[in-house]
């Protein structure tokens, strides 16, 4: 039991920890979409930079094939600030978690 209590009270920090970087979960009414212009795989995402006229934003996807150059657009996702991927050793000012591309 108090080993079961020394987990819970792991995850809820951790939970709560992850809760203050997601600045507006859902805020990205509009799909993101642009031109690929950077793609990288890391942990089972594949991450994804798209230029849509000259504005540049990170999207985050269940791994999946993405070709630099190729036109995009993914479904609204969760805006985390300040993110920091440890498997890619890379932080990012903004990123979107999105559920995949729009079909």
């Amino acid at each position: 039991m108090k080993k079961f209590l020394v987990v819970a009270a792991t995850v809820l920090a951790l939970m709560l920890t992850m809760a203050g970087q997601f600045v507006h979960a859902g805020a990205e009414a509009s799909p993101l979409s642009g031109k690929v212009t950077e793609t990288m795989n890391s942990s089972g995402y594949t991450y994804v930079q798209l230029d849509n006229k000259g504005h540049k934003t990170w999207v985050a996807v269940p791994q999946m094939k993405v070709t630099k150059g190729q036109q995009m657009a993914f479904q609204p996702g969760a805006e985390m600030v300040n993110f920091e991927s440890k498997t890619l050793k890379r932080k990012f000012d903004k990123i979107y978690f999105s559920a995949g591309p729009i079909q």
